[in-house]
């Protein structure tokens, strides 16, 4: 099924033999741990979507592991007890996720995608009796069907699907010839009309909401029934709790990216007709979450300020489900980040996350995560008061998580600097306690340390957050080559959750130091916005204060100096090394180099003055002197580009692409380094043989650059650099 994404806003975002093995005692015996290594990627476990039964007493949830006979990501549901115990195996497909219980909980309902003629099918709805026997397709969409939603009755489900008339009367048509030819020439009418990840939006099929009846007995499945037409999208259902209706999240406003951004909530009735607005917010919307007693809807939502912001932060709201009810905000007083998480490269590649609002039993409290200052735990939220308590604690991240009916128990999966995430349970006052341990086999000879947050003041007194990773064997009386590594967004946050670039570049021998500058998130909304129209800017200067921080502590050689980054990253690691030549080698990944070509190329219209006051010919000067292509000339930095060629969000021709033309005319030192069919989300979720690649390339260039080693992949062939000397 081909995806309708509802999205907030884009994205932006050799080892040196250091001393001393560390040993861990394992019945009796030393055993040497490892370094960690790039290709470690191809062992990771990740737990997603854990789902809690009704009574409390199952967890399901999605394992993902990686395929590497066939470069890709295999997702099976697995049940395990909320009491502990063993994990449980409970699908038999390799694409199966969604996992949903019915209310009775007698039946799971799932999404499946089976291989046909070597490729996927379009994803159905599987439902599995848990009294036995085998799962069943439930539905038969041509275009597929996602985000399965049972009825209060547990008779029912409703979904979503691409599916069109057209493509039901294909699936009724005898054979193929029977079937009209159609022109594959794009006549494009919008300025929104591609989206990294999905390429070309089809505008013939907008996402619907889908209803149908589960079968009695051994009777067929009835045909599924489409509730909502028209052109445009409905986000997934959530059913009334009388079962009579269906709320869903759209925008009903064609060429919406002339204004800011904005999602409201509808509904229609359970067999279809007029639809209803239901809440109204100036601003997007997500996460819609019912109260027991069925007469609130709790989401997520982020208000468009005046004048226009580059960073709004997010809010719970509430609202009564009555005519003329007005959403209130929970969080107005509360200045972090509600349902956000925190940028790390191993987030589960599949299997979805939720991060929205889960209700208490008495609908008088929500629970939901928030990040503040690098961390990310579940609050409570008070709906009468708005009081704020914390509900978990800790140096982490909590990643995604569920709850029963009543509240009484929650699901989580929670990770740390030193571990990708595992499934965790929380009852009443009580630390969650850990259930699962996917990695511990792994882990457990791994040479594994966490980090060290530091705080430093910038050159205006802000104060900016850091960690650094040390090698293992770290020694603070030797000197390290030091690569600051700069995250994306540029509004997003690093933190305490695990990070397999930052573990693999340290077991390499490299100190890696990670800030979160001004612009990002998790430090409230002042600090996030200062770089609104000054981006790069004052960032760069933060970041050159947590490196000064370090080598004054004496540990790094200011000789061998790296810097990398990844979207805003690239950008900011662009932008520094016109700014400075201190460092002796800079990567930069899926980056823009030219705002202007950027503005004309990305996958989404800048036609609202979130980052620049205007259009590229109206603010020509502002254009120009935020890019890193007008100082080319000053770069003497070494520099690799890495590119996804699939980029829509920081297409190639907008960033690296134009520098390396440039610096090959300069005659600097330069490679480009472009992953096929790669999107702007390779280091999270691209082909696992890609990403240990790009992990590989990075390093060999701080090694080659840093560290004096050969690595011939990237010198010019030896008849080429004899025609260029003919030529000097």
């Amino acid at each position: 099924m081909k995806k309708n994404h509802f999205v907030w806003g884009c994205a932006l975002a050799v080892a040196l033999g250091m001393a001393g093995p560390m040993v861990r005692p394992e019945v009796g015996l030393a055993q040497t741990k490892q370094v960690i290594t790039e290709k470690d990627l191809l062992k990771f476990t990740w737990v997603a979507d854990p789902r809690l039964s009704p009574d409390g007493r199952q967890i399901a949830y999605v394992r993902v592991t990686v395929d590497e006979k066939k470069d890709t990501y295999a997702t099976s549901i697995w049940t395990i007890p909320s009491a502990g115990g063993s994990p449980r195996l409970l699908t038999t497909g390799s694409r199966d996720s969604s996992p949903r219980w019915s209310p009775d909980g007698k039946q799971l309902a799932f999404v499946r995608s089976v291989e046909k003629d070597g490729k996927p099918a379009p994803p159905q709805i599987y439902v599995l009796s848990l009294e036995g026997g085998e799962a069943s397709a439930l539905t038969t969409a041509p275009a597929g069907a996602a985000a399965p939603a049972w009825s209060p009755d547990s008779r029912k489900i409703a979904f979503i699907s691409t599916t069109n008339a057209k493509d039901i009367a294909d699936k009724q048509a005898k054979s193929d010839a029977d079937k009209p030819k159609e022109s594959d020439v794009r006549v494009i009418k919008t300025a929104a009309y591609r989206q990294n990840g999905e390429g070309y939006t089809d505008f013939d099929h907008p996402s619907h909401i889908w209803s149908i009846e589960l079968p009695s007995g051994a009777s067929p499945a009835p045909e599924a029934k489409q509730l909502t037409t028209g052109t445009f999208n409905e986000g997934p259902p959530l059913w009334s709790a009388d079962g009579t209706r269906l709320y869903f999240i759209s925008n009903r406003v064609q060429d919406d990216y002339h204004q800011p951004f904005d999602l409201d909530i509808y509904s229609v009735g359970a067999a279809g007709g007029a639809l209803t607005k239901v809440a109204d917010i100036d601003g997007p919307v997500a996460d819609l979450a019912l109260s027991p007693d069925g007469k609130q809807l709790a989401f997520l939502g982020v208000l468009n300020a005046k004048p226009i912001r580059s960073y709004n932060q997010p809010d719970l709201f509430v609202t009564d489900l009555k005519p003329g009810a007005v959403p209130k905000n929970l969080t107005a007083d509360y200045d972090y980040d509600i349902g956000a998480g925190l940028a790390t490269d191993q987030h589960s590649p599949r299997g979805g996350r939720y991060t929205g609002p889960l209700w208490s039993g008495d609908s008088r409290s929500i629970l939901v995560v928030t990040t503040e200052q690098g961390r990310a735990n579940l609050k409570r939220i008070d709906v009468g008061s708005s009081r704020v308590e914390d509900f978990t604690k800790g140096d982490h991240e909590v990643v995604t998580y569920s709850a029963t009916p009543d509240g009484a128990k929650v699901a989580m999966v929670i990770s740390t600097p030193t571990n990708i995430g595992d499934l965790f349970i929380a009852q009443g006052s009580s630390p969650p306690t850990q259930l699962t341990r996917v990695n511990e086999a792994l882990f457990a000879k791994l040479n594994l340390s966490a980090p060290e947050e530091i705080n430093y003041p910038s050159f205006d007194g802000k104060r900016i957050q850091a960690w650094v990773q040390k090698p293992p064997g770290f020694d603070p009386a030797k000197k390290y080559p030091l690569i600051l590594n700069i995250h994306g967004g540029p509004h997003i946050a690093y933190g305490y959750a695990f990070t397999h670039e930052f573990q693999w570049m340290a077991a390499k021998g490299y100190v890696v130091l990670y800030p979160n500058p001004r612009g990002s998130t998790s430090y409230g909304q002042d600090f996030g916005n200062i770089i609104q129209y000054r981006y790069p800017g004052d960032d760069h200067k933060d970041l050159m204060a947590g490196v000064d921080l370090l080598l004054a502590r004496g540990y790094i050689d200011p000789n061998q100096l790296g810097i990398t980054g990844g979207s805003g990253g690239g950008v900011l690691t662009n932008w520094a090394i016109t700014q400075t030549d201190r460092f002796k080698a800079a990567v930069s990944q899926r980056s823009i180099s030219d705002w202007t070509n950027f503005w004309y190329t990305a996958d989404f219209p800048q036609f609202t003055p979130f980052w620049f006051r205007g259009a590229p010919w109206q603010e020509e000067a502002d254009f120009k002197a935020r890019s890193p292509i007008t100082f080319v000339e000053k770069i003497k930095t070494p520099l690799m580009l890495v590119e996804g060629e699939a980029d829509l969000r920081t297409p190639p021709g907008a960033g690296g692409e134009l520098l390396f033309r440039a610096l090959k005319y300069l005659k600097r030192p330069v490679v480009m380094v472009r992953f096929p069919g790669e999107t702007h989300d390779l280091s999270r979720t691209g082909k696992p043989a890609y990403r240990i690649e790009r992990l590989q390339h990075i390093v060999n260039w701080f090694d080659k650059y840093l560290l004096g080693k050969p690595m011939p992949v990237y010198d010019l062939p030896k008849v080429v650099e004899e025609k260029i000397s003919t030529y000097k």
